[in-house]
């Protein structure tokens, strides 16, 4: 029971770092096209964000169920992937890089499953056809990982260059006034898209461990106000959607400054219809994932859809060096947290955590 506390403690920390790391994803734009004051901002993503938390639990099952063998997984296992997430996180925060919350937890539950089973490979879900359609990393993961940013970059430049064509003879300062209102409606859309998909990885990640405590017999001896916790099957449970909910509201809440200054003014100069078509953009991709439970990276989405938007703005107007170290860390971040996750499991095993 300790152990289970231990790891919702993480699995919340890892929740609360995902809002602030990620805030600039719904609000950067929003905020250096100078539509709503960085307050006003992280208000509404904190808003929009509670309300999409809610908003269905596909993503929380992908998570949960269907990158590894469940039945390999112990607390060990997610406290392990938990905090190699966290590290990756912090340390991409401090050095204002947006990378992937996503892509860090699943790298992190990969690479601790891999030690617990002993080097086991097959305990990876790579692919695998379900009754619902395609399960596992490749199509979950990996090629979502590869196709979002192409998909952000192109729908960016293509919505931009329709808005381009349709606004040609208006006035500039009508331009800014009508994209500045419809922005704080994409920035709404965005932050809403962005709770329906982040907020129920962690969701995930406490089922499972639910699941795991309940199958091992580690709630055996509970007393009956506790009952709550017994999971035998997999389910995401109204206390645990509460729960993640607040707590990723709770991290927007405290901002991100070091990746909005990244997102909204080194990557590329904007103005609100600029904002507006990125995040419309993003938000679109973002929404349409979570309905299919895909636990998309909303940080690449919101990057490639402003490199597409800046693009067709004018192609030298994205600084392209930037960008070259984003890519870096989204390359990096699966590989690096399946070792973080990988040794720190080894670490705690030789230490005897969970026995």
């Amino acid at each position: 029971m300790l152990l289970f506390l231990v790891v919702l403690l993480a699995a919340l920390a890892f929740e609360y770092i995902n809002g602030f790391h990620d805030t600039a994803n719904a609000i950067a734009t929003v905020v250096s096209t100078k539509v709503l004051t960085p307050r006003q901002a992280i208000l509404l993503a904190t808003v929009a964000n509670l309300i999409g938390a809610f908003l269905g639990e596909a993503v929380a099952k992908t998570i949960g169920q269907g990158q590894v063998d469940t039945h390999v997984v112990t607390m060990m296992t997610i406290l392990a992937a938990l905090v190699g997430a966290i590290l990756w996180n912090l340390l991409t925060w401090w050095i204002g890089l947006p990378s992937s919350s996503s892509h860090a937890l699943i790298g992190g539950l990969c690479g601790a499953a891999l030690a617990t089973s002993g080097g086991n490979w097959s305990v990876l879900i790579w692919d695998r056809l379900t009754v619902k359609g395609a399960d596992g990393l490749w199509p979950k993961v990996i090629k979502p990982m590869i196709l979002s940013p192409f998909f952000g970059f192109v729908i960016g430049f293509l919505l931009m260059a329709i808005i381009t064509a349709c606004v040609l003879n208006w006035r500039p300062r009508t331009v800014n006034g009508v994209f500045g209102k419809l922005q704080v409606v994409s920035a709404a859309w965005m932050g809403l898209s962005h709770g329906t998909n982040d907020a129920q990885k962690t969701m995930g990640i406490i089922a499972l461990a639910l699941f795991t405590g309940t199958t091992s017999g580690a709630f055996d001896h509970l007393p009956a106000w506790l009952g709550f916790l017994h999971t035998p099957e997999f389910k995401i449970g109204a206390w645990v959607k509460i729960v993640c909910a607040l707590t990723m509201a709770s991290g927007t809440a405290a901002g991100g400054w070091r990746i909005i200054r990244t997102m909204g003014h080194k990557m590329v100069r904007l103005q609100p219809v600029h904002g507006f078509a990125a995040e419309t953009t993003a938000g679109a991709i973002i929404f349409t994932a979570s309905h299919f439970g895909i636990p998309l990276s909303t940080t690449h989405v919101i990057s490639t859809s402003i490199m597409g938007v800046g693009a067709m703005k004018r192609f030298s107007a994205v600084k392209w060096g930037l960008v070259h170290r984003i890519v870096w860390a989204w390359v990096l971040t699966i590989p690096i947290t399946g070792l973080l996750g990988y040794v720190l499991a080894q670490v705690f095993l030789l230490l005897g955590v969970g026995k």
